[in-house]
């Protein structure tokens, strides 16, 4: 499928799905890791999280991993093979 501005919503979509299945598959990935003997300092995942924004009541943080660059390749590709 093309990019265009009827199906940028769309495009939008993918991307952000993928992003967020990457970025949580990759971290289920770690805690299965982590319970392995011996690979419990394995992390790839950043230490400081990325502030989105911060106000004194409601605060949205990222901290991104391989899995979050993965998911959102995987959504671009996949909108562009549908």
């Amino acid at each position: 499928m093309k990019l265009t501005v009827k199906n940028k919503t769309l495009f939008l979509l993918f991307l952000v799905l993928g992003l967020l299945i990457g970025s949580i598959a990759w971290e289920v990935l770690e805690r299965i890791i982590h319970l392995m003997p011996g690979l419990s300092d394995f992390s790839l995942t950043m230490n400081e999280p990325l502030t989105l924004f911060d106000f004194y009541v409601l605060a949205v943080s990222f901290r991104g991993n391989p899995g979050t660059i993965l998911g959102s390749i995987a959504g671009i590709i996949l909108f562009f093979t549908i």
